[in-house]
């Protein structure tokens, strides 16, 4: 038998957030945002696809209410007790699904898993619709991710439950764009100011595919909402399709600038936000994109620039960026519990 002193005691301490991490300043974003929790009163019981069905003011206080989140140590009100939630995963994921499912479990709720489609009818041709029938009966709520981009469309058609796109193919991802964006504003509370002076104005650099990536995809239709505080998003790359189909002309109509080019390291010091991917997943596999473009300690990033990524990460993203002010892909992480916290507070509204 083995007794309690024969296990040996970790001899490392437990690790503490970054230094950094004081940076993330949710009290400032809450002074600068007056609530207005009616705004958020047409999401409830609503479906989420596309990162389209947002506004501005709409944005701002679903950020608001999630600062409010990370600002309390322990919700006072749990507001999901009682609620189900299924969270079906049939493409691999860990932030994403874990942090739906932290969000739902510190709102009350109970939650059914599938992380296997395997394990599923699908894996026997059962059709998406007829999924749909059943989970209405099950849940409250779905999370849904698939590699197959019309799979939610299939399921809205039979569900009865409102359902929340983590994913789908190459097409969007539009609670991930609300994490960068609760990010972002975190960092700069000011950027919400909408007279705004050109100096305080930012430039957003986008290493990454805007046509097959879903994560930068919604992210750029978010941040239209606030072209007033761009100046200019750049789109690193080397692809010789850079943009889906209208993309482009859609951004630009929303009141973006945008421009592309394959120069990395020159583009840098004129940039404050460095947002970076290059996974895609398609099918049952992924692509890699942009492998060349690495950002490290040593890469030519501005001073006070921060660096965001979707997580997870390949060679694109050094690990030595972890430990200085650029590192606020963490705080992307983070915050992306409260942001789906505060999206999934919106459900329970007209229960």
């Amino acid at each position: 038998m083995v007794k309690p002193s024969d296990i040996p005691l970790p001899t490392q301490p437990l690790q503490s957030l970054p230094d950094n991490a004081h940076l993330e300043c949710p009290e400032e974003l809450l002074k600068h945002i007056e609530e207005d929790a009616g705004t958020l009163l047409d999401l409830a019981n609503q479906s989420i696809v596309s990162a389209r069905q947002f506004d501005r003011e709409r944005v701002m206080q679903l950020c608001r209410l999630a600062a409010k989140y990370e600002t309390t140590a322990v919700p006072v009100q749990r507001p999901l007790t009682g609620k189900i939630l299924i969270s079906a995963f049939y493409e691999p994921s860990t932030r994403t699904r874990l942090s739906f499912e932290s969000a739902w479990h510190r709102l009350g709720g109970d939650i059914m898993s599938i992380t296997d489609p395997g394990t599923t009818g699908i894996a026997k041709g059962e059709s998406y619709r007829d999924v749909a029938e059943m989970l209405s009966s099950y849940g409250d709520v779905i999370v849904l991710r698939d590699t197959d981009q019309n799979a939610i469309f299939e399921m809205m058609k039979a569900l009865r439950v409102p359902i929340i796109n983590a994913g789908n193919g190459i097409d969007e991802h539009p609670t991930q764009a609300l994490a960068d964006i609760f990010a972002i504003l975190k960092w700069r509370p000011d950027l919400l100011e909408l007279d705004i002076t050109e100096d305080r104005k930012i430039r957003i650099g986008i290493i990454g595919v805007p046509g097959r990536m879903r994560t930068v995809r919604s992210l750029l239709l978010l941040l239209s909402l606030f072209g007033y505080a761009i100046k200019e998003v750049v789109i690193i790359c080397n692809t010789r399709e850079v943009f889906a189909k209208g993309q482009r002309e859609e951004l630009e109509q929303r009141g973006l600038t945008v421009r592309v080019t394959t120069e990395m390291d020159a583009e840098l010091p004129n940039l404050d936000v460095v947002y970076i991917n290059a996974i895609v997943w398609s099918g049952n596999s992924y692509e890699e994109h942009g492998t060349e473009y690495c950002l490290t300690k040593d890469s030519p990033l501005r001073e006070d620039a921060i660096v965001l990524h979707p997580l997870a990460r390949g060679s694109e993203l050094s690990t030595d960026l972890d430990e200085t002010p650029h590192n606020w892909y963490f705080a992307q992480a983070r915050g992306a519990v409260y942001i789906r916290m505060a999206l999934l507070t919106c459900y329970v509204w007209l229960f």
